[in-house]
């Protein structure tokens, strides 16, 4: 191994050492924690469990509540990503096609609901659903799902729709379809890796929500991330480990599904206001 890196130049082996500095920064931190999932006894200073046990995945998934508290967080982060789609996408479209007064004033201030600490915009919206009755509802949770989403499902998309070339709307055009035709049938289609994007990270952001959903829901209504709360203060690390992973798979698990169309250049595409 090492004839190796005397083949390598000296610039060669910092970017290598940099890399590995990175990498283990990035992973170190996964693997610790896949390991403390499937741990028996580990103590400190050993470098590996001494024992291997299943014993918190079983205790994880025998807890009806945990695992209603995974089926509420997977069906709300469905309905919030639908719902972005309904909304958002008409809108991004509008901001990617027509010119009007203050367009990227209104596309800008998308931004805003990520410029602040979150909890204070919470708290803010919480009086205001005191007095709509939207407390401890699910339409409430999702209200606040939505706030978080809009920006992703705004701006990506518009992107999206900007990268169509306006020629191969007009030919289909002077071919006599309808406009309504050649977006379903032309700029959809091409918008759609960015569509699909922004689709996944809403998801994902919506299923690793907690604070608005704590704030809101609670006591009725405890999402993953919320119930993740109490396993952290009131049961090992191990516990947390492994409802830590059952929340990381989804994410993994999507991100290799749509791997083809997430890439940073999709979304830094999409962060570029045009």
């Amino acid at each position: 191994m090492l004839w190796y890196f005397k083949t390598l130049g000296k610039g060669k082996v910092v970017e290598f050492i940099l890399l590995a500095i990175f990498l283990l920064f990035f992973f170190g931190p996964l693997l610790n924690l896949l390991l403390l999932a499937f741990s028996g006894e580990w103590q400190y200073p050993d470098a590996l469990p001494k024992s291997w046990s299943l014993e918190w995945w079983s205790f994880v998934l025998a807890d009806e509540s945990i695992v209603r508290s995974v089926w509420l967080s997977f069906l709300i982060a469905a309905i919030v990503t639908m719902i972005s789609l309904i909304i958002c996408i008409p809108a991004a479209y509008a901001f990617a096609r027509i010119s009007f007064p203050l367009r990227r004033f209104f596309l800008f201030s998308f931004l805003l609901t990520n410029a602040f600490p979150k909890m204070g915009l919470y708290v803010a919206i919480a009086v205001l659903f005191y007095q709509y009755n939207l407390m401890n509802t699910f339409i409430g949770i999702i209200l606040i799902h939505l706030i978080n989403t809009l920006m992703l499902m705004t701006w990506i998309p518009s992107a999206a729709f900007e990268n169509v070339h306006r020629s191969q709307e007009e030919s289909a055009r002077d071919a006599g379809a309808s406009p309504l035709k050649v977006f379903w049938y032309i700029t959809l289609p091409m918008a759609k890796p960015g569509i699909i994007v922004a689709s996944v990270f809403t998801f994902l952001s919506s299923l690793d929500e907690a604070q608005g959903t704590l704030l809101v829901g609670i006591p009725d209504y405890k999402t993953m991330p919320v119930i993740m709360y109490s396993i952290i203060a009131d049961y090992p690390s191990t516990a947390g480990a492994v409802f830590s992973v059952i929340l990381t798979l989804p994410t993994i698990i999507l991100l290799f599904a749509a791997r083809k169309f997430v890439g940073a250049d999709s979304f830094a595409n999409g962060m570029r206001l045009k």
